[in-house]
């Protein structure tokens, strides 16, 4: 009796250890894309500065290498590192001293900073594994396809959605061969820039 009931609390044991190993992989929806809005902006980026009713005072200019901007009136302005709101309120605060309730709008017209962190790449049991530039509305499945599609030693129903989070990164569940084999696209999430896509071989 006391060997059977260690055999069972060995055996529990080993069943917890891999409720808490899978839970690694997510099967949740990975969070949405962050808008543009969120967007900090980078060397060389371009910037458009504009100043309602004040139109002499508005430029369009690229972030120089020092991450600022000279903008009319107030001179160098911090661009790099922040989010376009966030230069629009302190170009407001600074031109409160030249002109009266300035309205400030900054607009990103051209992303040309991070490159590395605005692809998708997809690898492993994959045709051509690749690294594509992301682009609005992209999905799971565009990227895949982009990569050639799954090779005949891919466990695709095992594949995995890797995205960076404020608190680290996350892996989120795709069941790959029954978005293409079936068309359920419930896991057939929108992709954001940085995320890697991994289709893992399967087991011999």
């Amino acid at each position: 009796m006391q060997l059977a009931s260690a055999l069972r609390a060995f055996g529990l044991s080993l069943l917890l250890a891999g409720c808490a190993t899978s839970a690694n992989l997510s099967t949740g929806t990975p969070p949405a894309p962050a808008p543009a809005d969120d967007y900090q902006i980078g060397v060389d980026d371009m910037v458009q500065v504009s100043v309602w009713r004040n139109p002499e005072l508005g430029i369009t200019a690229p972030v120089r290498p020092d991450g600022k901007i000279s903008v009319p009136l107030v001179g160098d302005v911090v661009a790099g590192g922040r989010t376009p709101d966030e230069v629009a309120k302190d170009l407001q605060t600074k031109l409160g001293a030249y002109v009266r309730e300035p309205q400030v709008t900054v607009i990103l017209t051209e992303l040309r900073s991070h490159e590395y962190l605005s692809r998708v790449r997809v690898t492993g049991a994959v045709r051509t594994p690749v690294s594509i530039p992301y682009r609005q509305g992209m999905t799971v499945l565009d990227a895949v396809l982009a990569a050639g599609g799954v090779t005949e030693f891919a466990a695709p129903d095992h594949s995995s959605l890797h995205r960076k989070t404020g608190n680290g990164a996350q892996a989120y569940g795709v069941q790959l061969g029954n978005i293409l084999d079936n068309g359920d696209l419930s896991t057939n999430y929108k992709v954001a820039p940085g995320d890697v896509i991994t289709v893992p071989e399967r087991v011999l």
